[in-house]
């Protein structure tokens, strides 16, 4: 059974990731960790899913039965994990989350002690470990060298004042009426603090997390009801994030919401305007997701614009090679490097307001720079995810497509049995006479 995908570990609670695979996959974990411990501790966190309870506790068994000493640090976000993981000297992190899914599923994620995804590769490792029932089974601990557990709860201050230090310190949001929709999920208890402590006129969507209401109706996936309230309680801008918080969808003052592609070229126009590129690259990373009116706007910002996978460790790798310090991708999980190893909906949000304040000016305004490629997103179910280039005619089908110098982007998800088509073009019929194409062809070779 392969185990990773493209962010951790993550399927159906109790079926694909049951407690027996949490133990498993975390005394291999703790092995793998073990060859470069130097504080033997791992930090685990986790989001508000009922399965949470049961992934957690089956975690903190098999890290300790390897040795390892565990600190619990409850429901927090996903970057909240990240940063904690370094800040506390922990050998690694571990969070409990599927993110964005329904709560049914749930997910595993690993950092390592400087707070990165781990990568590909030392994700094969403990997939190696994992299979391997022998090594397993001789690192298994007795007598004091078995790890012990403990709670913290007040660790949620020191993410709370590193994210407010990312909002310039002469910069207030008093004045601005901010709608806030938590998705009842990890930063239920943080974002309204956050931006309460700066001084909004905060109102507070989806914040009474009770295990299975994570990201129903609610959050980044579900922006309308934000957008409800920003028109009802007539508030300059919505922020949304997702069960997890490493995501932000931002909605105007008219009840809009504004385009990932659009945020991402906002940010970087602002970091150019404040000089914070500095003696780096003039250059971000954006995914081949991106809409190619982005890579035209940041062009004559004179702003480069590097592409990578979908995913927002795939981001992070580029920005590393290439010394950046942003990059993002159009779903919303956005990168400061400065502040956040992983995508962090609250730090993103910040800089959005901040932004906002700088320009005087209305959201609608502020945040519509340029004006996009007409592009359609579609998902497909599928029975099964033969490789691209090993089904029968579908060189034939992109042939067709580059013949038309179509943009297209087809890949499988790394967690769901969906294949994603992206189209763009220069018209929307076009767009739509492609897209039946393609969707009846894939339709018809992967599904049984």
């Amino acid at each position: 059974m392969k185990l990773f995908g493209t962010d951790g570990v993550r399927g159906k609670a109790g079926k694909f990731l049951t407690a027996q695979v949490a133990l498993r996959l975390a005394m291999a974990s703790g092995i793998y960790f073990r060859k470069h411990a130097k504080t033997n501790k791992i930090l685990v966190g986790k989001d508000t899913r009922r399965s949470g309870y049961m992934i957690e506790n089956a975690i903190v068994s098999g890290l300790t039965a390897v040795g390892y000493d565990v600190i619990q640090v409850g429901p927090l976000p996903t970057p909240a994990v990240a940063f904690l993981t370094e800040d506390m000297r922990c050998d690694g992190g571990i969070m409990i989350s599927a993110s964005h899914n329904p709560f049914g599923d749930n997910g595993i994620k690993f950092f390592d002690n400087n707070g990165n995804k781990l990568d590909v590769k030392d994700e094969d490792e403990i997939e190696k470990i994992y299979n391997d029932s022998e090594l397993i089974e001789k690192s298994q601990q007795i007598d004091l060298n078995i790890g012990s557990a403990k709670r913290i709860d007040d660790v949620i201050g020191r993410y709370i004042v590193h994210i407010k230090n990312s909002f310039p310190k002469n910069m207030t949001m008093q004045g601005l009426r901010i709608v806030v929709d938590c998705a009842n999920g990890a930063a239920y208890k943080v974002a309204p603090t956050i931006f309460k402590e700066l001084g909004a006129d905060v109102i507070v969507l989806s914040d009474e997390p009770n295990g299975v209401n994570i990201n129903e109706g609610c959050g980044a996936l579900h922006p309308s009801n934000l957008a409800e309230c920003v028109l009802k309680y007539r508030a300059d801008i919505g922020i949304a994030l997702d069960g997890d918080a490493d995501r932000l969808v931002v909605v105007d003052e008219k009840g809009n919401s504004v385009d990932g592609d659009k945020l991402i070229g906002v940010l970087a126009k602002h970091l150019k305007e404040q000089s914070e590129f500095g003696t780096k690259n003039s250059a971000i990373v954006a995914t081949t997701m991106s809409n190619m009116a982005l890579e035209e706007f940041l062009e004559n910002q004179k702003i480069k614009l590097y592409r990578s996978d979908v995913g927002d460790k795939y981001v992070l790798d580029l920005m590393n090679k290439y010394d950046l310090i942003f990059g993002g991708e159009q779903s919303g999980h956005i990168i400061f490097k400065e502040y956040a190893k992983t995508g962090d909906g609250l730090v993103s949000a910040l800089q959005v307001i901040s932004y906002l304040i700088k320009s005087k000016t209305v959201a609608s305004k502020a945040l519509d720079i340029f004006k996009l490629y007409p592009s359609k997103l579609q998902n497909i179910n599928v029975s099964k995810k033969i490789p691209l280039d090993e089904i029968e005619g579908y060189s034939n089908l992109t042939d067709e497509l580059n013949s038309q110098k179509l943009r297209y982007l087809i890949r499988y998800s790394g967690t769901e049995n969906k294949l994603r088509i992206l189209i763009e073009a220069q018209n929307d019929e076009i767009i739509e006479e492609n897209l039946n194409k393609v969707i009846t062809f894939f339709k018809s070779k992967l599904n049984d």
